[in-house]
């Protein structure tokens, strides 16, 4: 291979005989030049586009982050809400149950129900045998099933006692209703008993009569009360009664209070056991302030003695 070589100042051409390493050399030259150029902005390139991204991956790593720390901070608040949510409501629960407790006490005690019939303050009776796991195969505890069986529990023994509460209400009611309905006590708050049932002097007369009840003297205007509950069917003046209440209850009985000074309650009124009914007074064929009770059952007038002894049970 021949390289001329042409000079501008002279006319002369010189001429270079090139071997084979120069060949080689030469040809490297020239065409590794652009190579390696070529490589050098291919990786120049290269390297920014990697640097792009690896910018964009990292933005995208922080975005995620930032997402997952909002959820984890929104899943603690649902996390504290529930709890909280779940707190209050087991607060309520047990302050119903004392409340239920207690009132189941005060309860069994006025309706005087033997001991350990209703036992407020111990949990119901359960039972069974108990099962252990084998080791290795025991379950996952499990958060939410303990808590639902929690609350469970704890409205079993709410149903439970409220149930008993009913009963007992219903049982107490039962014994009120008797009670109110059963005739007993004095027909007077204050005063004594000046009369008898039975034949006795008469005070108009001296001779002997029938007196059909028993009188209570006492101060003019002192209350006068039901001793049973019923139904006014007589409320004014009667001919030697002078001013009377009659009050009809149940299983055939009536009594009557009279020489009354004031009828409170009304004919046709619903009365209870021990309300006013009357003010004290002497109308009627009376010689001073007192009420003449008496008491009928089934139509004929019986001895009021036997139940003014009676007690309320």
């Amino acid at each position: 291979m021949k390289i001329i070589l042409i000079s501008k100042r002279s006319d002369k051409i010189r001429t270079i005989d090139l071997n084979g390493r120069l060949r080689t050399l030469l040809s490297v030259l020239l065409l590794g030049i652009p190579v390696a150029l070529g490589t050098l902005m291919g990786i120049k390139i290269a390297d920014g586009r990697w640097q792009l991204l690896f910018d964009d991956s990292i933005a995208e790593m922080q975005q995620q982050l930032v997402v997952q720390q909002q959820q984890l901070d929104n899943g603690r608040q649902q996390a504290d809400n529930s709890l909280a949510t779940l707190a209050a409501k087991l607060a309520q629960m047990r302050a119903r149950m004392l409340r239920l407790d207690a009132l189941g006490e005060q309860l069994t005690q006025i309706a005087e129900i033997e001991d350990g019939e209703f036992d407020f303050s111990s949990p119901p009776g359960l039972g069974g045998p108990e099962h252990y796991s084998l080791a290795g195969n025991q379950k996952p505890v499990d958060i939410q099933a303990n808590l639902s069986t929690l609350f469970s529990n704890l409205q079993n023994a709410l149903t439970h006692r409220e149930s008993q509460l009913h009963l007992l209400q219903s049982m107490l009611a039962d014994k009120e209703l008797s009670n109110q309905r059963k005739l007993t006590g004095r027909p007077v708050t204050k005063g004594w008993m000046s009369s008898s049932y039975g034949m006795r002097t008469d005070p108009f007369h001296g001779d002997q009569r029938w007196h059909a009840g028993i009188d209570f003297a006492g101060r003019h205007g002192s209350d006068i009360i039901a001793v049973g509950s019923g139904v006014v069917t007589w409320s004014g003046e009667r001919s030697g009664y002078g001013l009377m209440v009659e009050i009809n209850h149940s299983d055939g009985f009536v009594t009557r209070y009279a020489h009354n000074n004031e009828n409170i309650a009304e004919l046709g009124s619903v009365v209870k056991k021990g309300q006013v009914i009357a003010k004290m007074g002497t109308s009627g064929r009376s010689t001073g302030p007192h009420v003449h009770f008496e008491v009928y059952k089934n139509g004929r007038a019986v001895d009021p003695a036997t139940y003014i002894r009676r007690t309320s049970p």
